[in-house]
């Protein structure tokens, strides 16, 4: 059976768990090149540092009856690079993450309804008086919203595009005149050094 190991923007603890799964990613990154260097300079894994006996023989097995020429070495380089790829993901996702939680995004009324930024479940939600028009509905589909009856709300994941969206959506403009965006508390600025 499958379980699905993804940690949802909304949890309390996602910062923290995102982490410690960017730390492990670290680690294995370091144990395979460490490996590798090794193997290079000795032929074998034996001895290695950061793994075991068993997994230094079943490393050198794998070596030894790999039909490809390309991949003669314990760990390859697609899982190097796919390893790697997964770092970077996850420090963006960090930073997105602490961004929304640091952002504190807030609703608005609107004429037939009010917006609300539901921080627990991670959603812009938009609860209507009225059933909006099959218009209406298109457009918040069109948007990314979706209906969610246990809510009796229209709803997608709390962020900024999310915001974004509502701004597209005429009939759910603040009754107060302002923007939707200008409802929101000033977002502090991306460190685009960390590319």
């Amino acid at each position: 059976m499958a379980y699905n190991n993804a940690i949802s923007a909304g949890d309390p603890q996602a910062v923290e768990k995102l982490t410690a799964k960017l730390q492990k990613c670290e680690e294995l990154q370091e144990t395979m090149k460490t490996v590798n260097a090794y193997w290079r300079k000795t032929g074998t894994c034996a001895g290695a540092y950061g793994i075991t006996e068993a997994q230094a023989q079943k490393l050198d097995d794998k070596i030894a009856t790999s039909r490809y020429s390309w991949d003669k070495q314990p760990f390859s380089s697609y899982e190097l690079t796919n390893n790697n790829s997964e770092i970077k993901r996850l420090k963006t996702r960090i930073a997105e993450v602490t961004r929304n939680q640091e952002v504190g995004f807030s609703g608005w009324d609107f004429n037939g309804g009010r917006a609300e930024a539901n921080a627990e479940m991670n959603r812009l939600q938009l609860f209507f008086d009225e059933k909006p028009s099959e218009g209406q509905r298109a457009q918040l589909k069109a948007n990314g919203f979706k209906w969610a009856p246990s809510q009796e709300a229209w709803q997608r994941q709390l962020n900024d595009n999310a915001i974004y969206a509502a701004g597209r959506l005429d009939f759910v403009k603040p009754t107060d005149g302002r923007t939707v965006r200008e409802h929101q508390p000033k977002a502090p600025k991306r460190d685009n050094g960390a590319r």
